[in-house]
């Protein structure tokens, strides 16, 4: 093969190193050609106009600020940098040698006590637009030649870009009126407009040459730029401010409310969101437990090894309904709360219940657990003797749902009975027919409800929050619980109010 730069042993190859620019520039010529090089990354054509140009098919404006405040305060250019339209925004900072500042400085002042005297004599009154400029003049000298302050002048310019004149028009009166509650004026840069547009550039020309003199106190409340954004050291990012292109990263349990709600619509991406949450919050060192009615976390669950749990009517793992765990030293209260949710899932599962119904549920519900020892545990053991690690007494199971119904039976509660005949002896009566076998230890928990039938799904959801809630109690630390779909608990009276209490 042979190798241009390789010595034929009579004399050697002049070797050179080739630029990146050199490089670009064959590519540009190989690809394009000579001619088409520049026609590739310049627009169609210009168009100076005296307040605006147009650039192909855009429409262009440069502004500049001409009158500032007259006290700067922390994030005064805020409403600048959050505007949210198609605006480029350059800042110019120059700093003044103090020997050409002092000097302009003391003519300054000459001409406003000059002035203050005149007025004086001729016995007109003196308003501020004297006595201000003088006082900053004079505290300003000071500063300087002290060393406590230096001397900049400041520029600041916009760039504004609208698909048509009539938006440029509307965007820049709207610009011209935030600025003004802050009481910064704009002007538009006439017959400069090209100058304007390149001393916005990142090239740091200022063509315009429209200075203000400002020291550094005010001129550092200018820069950097304070935006108003969405960052906590803590959280996690879950996405860009579109005003302003920060960051949003929010750590929901340093909120005075750590819940969430997403909406959207079909196929736009809410479960997706859920999933790179859930994720990020894996890597926080949360736990998180996921209700999942469509089987769409299932791939999920195994990429970061993390139990997945398929409830149907067939499957092995069961959740107790009358499963409940114990807080510290507050059996009694437990129980009472756990009967109340106990009531909304029967009423969920009967179709609804009337005060007189639900009072009769409530009465066989303590007579269920009054039956297995558990209140006559809670009434006479002491406190102290109590399992302090907030689970049940040893030799003490569960009652079932089958234990509930024979309690009803036993209260001639015949209509209650055939209400809920199907998850006892019917169809569904191998759902609820066994002791708790399930475990949350690990930091990813998904339960798979859907090979279960559409009329139980909202029953299950709800049975499956109320044995999280319950399980968590006992040792509370950062948790999320995900129900996908929560729109099906909200569908029934009963299921919405448990999601509302559990909030």
């Amino acid at each position: 093969m042979f190798n241009p730069f390789k010595s034929n042993g009579r004399k050697k190859a002049n070797k050179r190193k080739i630029s990146q620019k050199e490089i670009l520039k064959k590519s540009l010529e190989f690809h394009f050609g000579e001619q088409d090089q520049v026609d590739m990354i310049s627009y169609s054509g210009l168009k100076e106009e005296p307040s605006y140009l147009q650039m192909g098919d855009k429409f262009v404006r440069a502004l500049f600020i001409s009158g500032y405040p007259y006290v700067a305060s922390t994030g005064w250019l805020n409403m600048l940098i959050n505007f949210n339209h198609n605006i480029d925004i350059s800042y110019h900072i120059e700093q003044v040698d103090p020997m050409l500042a002092l000097p302009k400085l003391n003519r300054k002042i000459t001409e406003l006590e000059s002035t203050k005297r005149t007025m004086l004599k001729e016995g007109r009154v003196i308003g501020s637009e004297i006595t201000d400029p003088l006082e900053s003049a004079m505290e300003l000298k000071d500063k300087i030649q002290r060393g406590q302050e230096k001397l900049f002048q400041i520029s600041i310019y916009m760039t504004i870009t609208t698909d048509t004149l009539a938006d440029l028009n509307k965007t820049t009166t709207l610009l011209e009126t935030v600025m003004s509650t802050r009481l910064f004026y704009i002007k538009t840069a006439t017959f400069q407009q090209l100058e304007g547009l390149q001393s916005t550039l990142p090239r740091a020309e200022n063509l315009l040459a429209q200075k203000r003199n400002l020291d550094s106190s005010s001129a550092a409340l200018t820069f950097p730029f304070v935006s108003s954004e969405l960052v906590q050291e803590s959280g996690i990012l879950y996405g860009i401010n579109r005003s302003n292109n920060s960051l949003v990263i929010v750590d929901r349990f340093n909120l005075n409310n750590a819940n969430s709600i997403i909406f959207a619509q079909s196929g736009s991406g809410k479960s997706y969101t859920a999933k790179v949450e859930i994720l990020r919050q894996l890597m926080q060192g949360t736990k998180v437990i996921v209700v999942d009615p469509e089987r769409e976390y299932k791939q999920l669950s195994s990429s970061v090894n993390g139990t997945y749990i398929k409830l149907s009517a067939k499957s092995k793992e069961k959740i107790n309904l009358f499963d409940f765990s114990l807080s510290h030293y507050s059996g009694e209260n437990d129980l009472a709360e756990h009967i109340q949710d106990l009531t909304e899932i029967i009423s969920l599962m009967t179709g609804g219940l009337n005060a007189e119904e639900k009072a009769i549920v409530d009465k066989a519900l303590l007579q269920t657990y009054k039956n297995h020892g558990w209140m006559m545990y809670y009434s006479y053991t002491p406190k102290e003797n109590r399992d302090k690690r907030g689970r049940k007494p040893k030799n003490k199971s569960y009652p079932i749902l089958k234990d509930f119904y024979k309690t009803l039976k036993h209260m001639k509660q015949k209509d209650l009975c055939s209400r809920l005949e199907r998850f006892v002896k019917g169809s569904l009566s191998t759902v609820f027919d066994s002791q708790t076998n399930l475990k949350l230890d690990n930091r990813l928990v998904i339960f798979d409800i859907k090979d279960l039938n559409e009329s139980l799904r909202p029953i299950m959801m709800l049975v499956i929050a109320n044995f999280v809630h319950s399980q968590v109690k006992t040792k509370p630390q950062k948790r999320i619980l995900v129900i996908d779909e929560g729109w099906i608990l909200l569908q029934q009276e009963e299921s919405a109010r448990f999601i509302s209490g559990l909030v």
